[in-house]
């Protein structure tokens, strides 16, 4: 079980966590290759008992903890990357880099977790058995965990796995969670609509495709209420649409793009095959023809459920009986945490990070380009990796 003493090994930290979450909000990397990053890790975790992997797809580290006894094996994972977007905070450490901003809390994911490392270091001899501390890139849209799980990384793969996400609009320290679907799929689609274009004034000389995608829009969001089970939601969203040069041309072409959302793999492909058959079938009642083109993104985020139950008690234990929040619904973003959740039995866990005293409703969101984190939660993110850990090494789920 996690000692008493971890919370305050933890804030013992805190100058450090916070230092190295604003060095790596000051200089955010995108995608796949975030070498900065993966530095900054190595140079705070140097001269612990570590061993590190790394594989060809990413700048993706694995840094493993063995324990003076064998034993169980357990994951705790921080992702790295930011996002192409510009930063509006004011911060005395915003981002140095034009267009890139740190606005889903990767930074404080991966300090929290050095800072996790540090401590069960500090452990090391009375472990049994084995941590794996994964530092992912990747993480926004492009499949970093899947990459480092088929690059040999994470073999063996450990008895259970466990990830953190700061919500800077959620009540200051408190952690939450829920079993089953956690978070959505996402799959982005886009639509080519085919007509034969002509002069705006005379419509019957042509094939329209605008009237066809605007038709399109309407039937998808009827399909979305009317054909699948509101206790199994999902969600369409058609974001962008393509079409014409001048008001007085008709154009070729039309072209839509979006997301789709899903919370199971049954309704995933049936919404696939149903926006394929009513784009086609729309078309060519209308004399064109469609193609459409799905590009799978994460798939559903699964917690099992005794890593739930898991990871209240540890929260409890460590933070009190109200540190915990049952999440009544699934959020309808997505994670790629979801490829460990598939073959390792685990959970993704919130933690909030509003200023004490503030109204969370209000804080700007994840993907907000005035983002914050109250860094003083960091602390309690780090001694939750912790715990995890060590009660997993001794008990297992129970």
């Amino acid at each position: 079980m996690p000692d008493n003493a971890l919370l305050a090994d933890a804030h013992e930290l805190a100058d450090g966590i916070v230092a190295l979450r604003r060095a790596i909000h000051a200089e955010p990397e995108l995608g796949l290759h975030t070498p900065k990053t993966a530095t900054k890790v190595r140079d705070a975790l140097h001269g612990l008992p570590l061993s590190w992997r790394e594989g060809p797809s990413t700048t993706g580290l694995i840094a493993t903890l063995q324990g003076a006894r064998p034993g169980r094996r357990v994951l705790l994972r921080g992702d790295m990357d930011a996002l192409p977007m510009p930063e509006e905070t004011g911060l005395d450490f915003a981002s140095t880099v034009p267009g890139r901003m740190h606005a889903c809390g990767h930074d404080a994911h991966t300090a929290m977790l050095v800072g996790a490392a540090k401590l069960l270091c500090a452990r090391a001899d009375d472990l049994a058995g084995e941590v794996q501390f994964m530092f992912q890139p990747g993480e926004e849209g492009y499949h970093g965990a899947r990459f480092m799980l088929e690059d040999g990384l994470i073999d063996p793969l450990p008895d259970a796995a466990f990830a953190l996400h700061v919500m800077p609009n959620a009540p200051h320290g408190v952690v939450g969670g829920r079993a089953g679907a956690l978070l959505a799929a996402a799959d982005q689609v886009e639509i080519a609509i085919e007509g034969r274009g002509g002069h705006a004034s005379m419509p019957h000389d042509t094939l329209d495709p605008v009237p066809v995608a605007c038709e399109l829009v309407q039937a998808i969001q009827a399909m979305v209420t009317r054909r699948f089970n509101a206790h199994d939601p999902v969600v369409v969203t058609i974001s962008k649409i393509e079409a014409g040069s001048a008001h007085n041309v008709i154009a070729d072409r039309a072209v839509m793009r979006g997301t789709m959302r899903s919370l199971s793999p049954g309704h995933r492909a049936k919404l696939h095959a149903g926006i394929r058959q009513l784009a086609t079938g729309i078309a060519e009642a209308h004399g064109l023809s469609a193609t459409v083109t799905i590009m799978e993104g994460f798939p559903v985020t699964l917690c099992d459920p005794r890593a739930v139950d898991f990871g209240e008690a540890v929260a409890r234990d460590l933070f009190g009986p109200q540190a915990f929040l049952r999440l009544p619904d699934p959020i309808m973003g997505a994670e790629d945490f979801a490829y460990v959740l598939e073959q390792v039995p685990g959970a993704m866990f919130f933690l909030g990070v509003a200023p004490a005293g503030d109204d969370w409703a209000q804080c700007c969101s994840i993907h907000s380009t005035k983002m914050m984190v109250d860094e003083t939660v960091l602390p309690q993110g780090a001694a939750l990796h912790a715990g995890l850990a060590l009660r997993f090494l001794a008990e297992g789920f129970g």
